[in-house]
């Protein structure tokens, strides 16, 4: 454990973490330990426009959006918007080179980064302490922020703010008396989708079974596509939501649907953060590190097959985060063990 003074007291901490989706979700359960262990520390958080629409409204935290496509000017409205305060703490939560450029408009007395082992793309320059190497998720790797500030994660806690307004609209999407499979089939990461065909296929056994099925996804073309795609392969039309919701809104859906089928992505995070259960489709990236926080068990994770297929090395030999993103990964995972994790689902909500 991490040797702290006492009297070295910690009043504010900024946290930079600027995307994606899913990896936002994964900060709150920091912030919630935060806000438990510091009670009077004011609290920061650098991150996404899109990332600071999803945590719009969290109590307690400062919420400053930084525009990842401003360039300089990017970086001269975070350094106006922070108007020259120094931080006792900053968490440099990301690896990125962008990301760790950033951190360099942000002053701050202590500033705690990755360890040697994980640490990229200049990371070392930007931090002066490091969170010890161990844990694989990604959330709990988060939750080793925590230490340095002489504490531990010892609770996974969420509290994402939806307005009533939101479950409202979801409660209007589809009539109640059916389970209810929800497909968002899209990744920001096209290689990560899996093919249209499949979820059609998983989709037709799961209303022959007499559950009703709904897709949803953003407003890009990509999304679009894959949506129509799927609806032309099943013998019967899903609820189609594409391009309909907020991302508040979005909340709201997952919440309410009884089994969120995804890739990696940020609504298996935001679905998981919500309560639902994910069936998870993972071989571009590995489950065990990005899958389904609370539950693993309707998770088909290829990433060790994907692994020694594509890079020719077990995935125990591969750097941590490392991505096996190439044409026809997803192709391994076939519709029988989807279906399998589906009927898996099926017997323990019985």
């Amino acid at each position: 454990m991490y040797q702290v003074n006492p009297a070295d007291a910690v009043k504010t901490v900024c946290i930079l973490r600027l995307s994606a989706l899913g990896d936002a979700t994964h900060v709150l359960p920091l912030i919630r330990t935060l806000q438990k262990n510091l009670p009077e520390c004011r609290i920061t958080w650098i991150l996404g426009k899109g990332e600071a629409k999803l945590m719009e409204g969290l109590d307690g935290v400062e919420l400053i959006a930084f525009d990842k496509k401003a360039g300089l000017q990017g970086l001269k409205d975070l350094t106006q918007a922070l108007d020259g305060r120094r931080f006792d703490v900053l968490l440099q939560m990301q690896l990125a080179l962008r990301a760790n450029l950033v951190s360099a408009v942000i002053s701050a007395k202590r500033r705690i980064g990755y360890d040697r082992k994980r640490a990229k793309e200049g990371h070392g320059l930007f931090v002066n302490e490091r969170i010890r190497h161990d844990r694989h998720h990604v959330l709990d790797v988060f939750g080793l922020f925590a230490e340095p500030l002489g504490f531990r994660q010892t609770e996974v806690t969420w509290n994402l703010p939806v307005p009533p307004e939101a479950h409202a609209w979801a409660a209007e999407q589809w009539p109640a008396g059916k389970p209810t499979l929800l497909i968002s089939p899209c990744s920001s990461h096209a290689l990560r989708n899996w093919l249209p065909e499949r979820y059609a296929a998983v989709a037709a056994h799961a209303m022959g079974k007499g559950w009703q099925v709904v897709l949803c996804g953003g407003r890009s073309v990509l999304e679009r596509d894959m949506g129509d795609a799927i609806i032309a392969a099943m013998p019967e039309k899903p609820i189609d939501l594409i391009g309909k919701d907020t991302l508040k809104q979005l909340l709201a859906l997952l919440a309410r649907a009884d089994l969120v089928m995804t890739p990696d992505s940020g609504p298996a995070h935001m679905a998981n953060a919500m309560g639902s259960k994910v069936l998870g489709l993972y071989a571009c990236t590995d489950g065990t590190r990005s899958g389904p926080y609370s539950d693993q068990r309707y998770t088909v994770n290829r990433y060790p097959e994907a692994a020694v297929q594509f890079l020719d090395k077990p995935a125990a030999a591969l750097p941590w985060g490392k991505r096996v993103e190439f044409p026809g990964v997803m192709a391994m995972i076939g519709i029988d063990e989807v279906i399998a994790r589906f009927e898996r689902y099926c017997a323990d909500r019985a």
